[in-house]
């Protein structure tokens, strides 16, 4: 495994904010990694990035451990924190010449003209970072991160703040590098999620309240079924709302409901049609969406 988590804690002043959360991340995934604010996201990723210690647990990087062999772990990652750290004052190839050598890659010149390419920065690259806008300085983040070609990229709100076109471009370049990386972003925008991501973890307080695939986690939730359903006559929301299961009757148009429930219960649906003498002209299962299902992991959390 690329990034291994094991029994992983951290505490701040008695207070948990990573309680012993586990799991694995492959080569070629890209996760996402999704919470409430104040959930430990940033936290969990600052400790397999080697800029915190963890209380207690463990977590592997490339099997090489982030606390006992800390630089050869950093090698093999690319962290872009939330607060993208870069010098306004500096130009842009000048920062990759300048973050290059630190990180001692080879063929600098090379890398950086490579770099300047894959991420789309050849008309801003003599120009002063501060003068950049947003999206661009997200590239300039992205560009350092993976200057020195590593393994593991790792991201913490990589396109917070940008505009509909800067979030398409940088969405598919996170696409595109997950087919040769592990990547691991937090992100706070589940359209985002649903377009790049293989799968997603959500954390809630510090724990692991959902691991999967974002179609097994809409097809698997089974605390929410909302039901669609167009009847030929009208018919009351506190007569629909008397059908064994159903939890909520929203109205959408005169005789068409979304109902939610806490089963699948069209029989019980077709039931009440009988009973009611009517007729129901249209019926599907309308899927959870990932936002719904978030909201419904972590509500109250």
């Amino acid at each position: 495994m690329s990034v291994s988590v094991t029994g992983l804690t951290k505490i701040y002043s008695g207070q948990k904010a990573v309680d012993n959360i586990s799991f694995n991340v492959k080569s070629g995934e890209v996760l996402g990694f999704l919470g409430p604010n104040g959930a430990g996201k940033s936290t969990t990723m600052k400790i397999i990035s080697g800029f915190i210690p963890p209380t207690e647990g463990k977590a592997t990087v490339c099997n090489f451990d982030v606390e006992t062999q800390s630089l050869e772990a950093r090698k093999n990652i690319g962290y872009l924190p939330e607060n993208n750290p870069l010098y306004p004052d500096m130009y842009v190839k000048e920062f990759l010449h300048f973050t290059g050598k630190l990180n001692g890659v080879k063929n600098r010149n090379a890398r950086v003209k490579e770099m300047i390419g894959i991420v789309g920065l050849q008309v801003e690259q003599r120009k002063k970072i501060g003068a950049l806008s947003k999206g661009y300085r997200q590239r300039v983040g992205i560009a350092q991160a993976l200057l020195h070609d590593p393994k593991v990229l790792i991201m913490d709100e990589p396109t917070s703040g940008l505009d509909p076109n800067q979030l398409a471009d940088i969405r598919e370049l996170i696409k595109n590098l997950g087919k040769e990386k592990t990547v691991i972003l937090s992100t706070h925008i589940m359209q985002e999620v649903q377009a790049i991501c293989n799968r997603v973890i959500i954390i809630s307080k510090g724990k692991i309240v959902a691991d999967d695939s974002v179609e097994k986690l809409q097809s698997g939730n089974s605390n929410d079924v909302s039901t669609k359903v167009t009847f030929k006559n009208s018919v009351s929301k506190e007569a629909l709302r008397k059908i064994k299961g159903v939890n909520k009757a929203d109205s959408i148009s005169e005789n068409t409901w979304l109902l939610h429930s806490s089963f699948n219960n069209e029989e019980e649906i077709f039931q009440f049609a009988v009973e009611q003498k009517n007729i129901i002209t249209s019926m599907t299962n309308e899927q959870l969406g990932l936002e719904d299902i978030f909201r419904e992991l972590t509500k109250g959390k």
